[in-house]
């Protein structure tokens, strides 16, 4: 019998390599438990109550998400702040904005048309991915493809939840209007902002050539998930066109001085 008030339980074990016999092992319940720390993952405050000794470095401090990258993970498991017009977005998507803006991307010919070297945005994103930082030598073309980059791989699309057909149908800016009102709360969140930034780099077309219409152009196709390469080649004109002309219709219902 046991003697652990019935806690214990009995498991045979192999005596030795020369006994045929099995021996009766007691395994109890652990008796000396100490419950060192509960961790959470807080979207506007990183992980929190993590133990002195188990602190990061100081440069590793700012976790961007509750996963190991800042790509390809939704809103939810990502460590979040308040833009200007009170929208919960990705802090990592902030700071690739003002970073942007910063060294003077706005201004910079073709942002967010012009493709970023390879090699540098790869880096770019592993530091991101490690640090939440941006290293000072990332250009702003790098800059706007990672933002890009972000709602390319965001799971589910930013778009997708809209009905298709609706959005192939869209043709005015009010139409455009209660088509936001159909979206997720956070995903309408994310695309006022993306909007507003799209808005940033209309206001100064003269110096930068994208107008409305060229910045939704390059932003819209990155909008939508799709499952394959196959699938993307398959109906890339569809959905460029149809994404574009929301997301254009859009920017101008919000910004029609543009």
């Amino acid at each position: 019998g046991s003697s652990g008030g019935g806690e214990e339980e009995e498991v045979d074990r192999a005596a030795g390599a020369g006994s045929s016999q099995p021996q009766r092992m007691k395994i109890g319940w652990p008796t000396d438990v100490r419950h060192v720390a509960h961790v959470t993952f807080d979207r506007f405050h990183g992980f929190r109550g993590v133990p002195a000794e188990l602190q990061p470095e100081p440069a590793l401090a700012k976790a961007p998400s509750a996963s190991k990258t800042a790509f390809g993970v939704s809103t939810e498991s990502m460590q979040c702040a308040h833009d200007a017009r009170g929208n919960s977005v990705p802090t990592i998507l902030l700071l690739l904005q003002r970073r942007l803006y910063e060294q003077g991307g706005l201004k910079t010919e073709g942002i967010f048309r012009v493709a970023a070297d390879g090699a540098q945005e790869q880096r770019v994103r592993d530091q991101l991915d490690l640090a939440a930082s941006v290293p000072e030598d990332a250009d702003v073309h790098c800059l706007a493809g990672l933002i890009k980059a972000w709602f390319r791989e965001l799971p589910g699309g930013l778009l997708d939840a809209l009905p298709e057909e609706e959005v192939a149908r869209c043709a005015t800016e009010e139409a455009a209007a209660r088509l936001i009102g159909k979206l997720p709360a956070a995903k309408a969140a994310l695309l006022d902002w993306a909007v507003q930034l799209m808005a940033d780099v209309a206001s100064e077309e003269a110096r930068n050539r994208m107008g409305t219409r060229n910045v939704a152009m390059v932003f819209a196709p990155n909008m939508t998930e799709v499952i394959s390469d196959a699938e993307y080649e398959l109906n890339f004109d569809h959905l460029f066109l149809c994404g574009s002309n929301f997301v254009h219709f859009t920017l101008l219902y919000d910004h029609l001085h543009l």
